[in-house]
């Protein structure tokens, strides 16, 4: 079971969900060049281990296991995926 980050993480980016993060599933961070473009991070469901040490640092209460995503944000996992996964060919 891995975590996702909502909508509360619009604008915020608060990063120390990611200095916790034991597997570095957590992105971008701010080292990466698409860190400022980005509206909010990202969890990696690949890699994340369902530690939750992120939860109880995340300040504006963004992140959540997949079963309890609140009512009318499971659009965030799919954003999350996005994410990370390969760019498609182009047709």
């Amino acid at each position: 079971m891995s975590h996702y980050i909502t909508e509360n993480c619009i604008g915020t980016k608060d990063t120390g969900c990611v200095d916790v993060c034991p597997v570095d599933c957590i992105h971008p961070r701010p080292d990466d060049p698409r860190f400022e473009s980005e509206e909010m991070l990202y969890i990696d469901k690949d890699n994340c281990i369902d530690c939750g040490l992120c939860v109880d640092e995340c300040p504006v209460h963004a992140i959540f296991r997949e079963e309890d995503i609140p009512a009318g944000q499971e659009k965030y996992i799919q954003l999350n995926d996005a994410y990370f996964a390969p760019p498609r060919e182009a047709d």
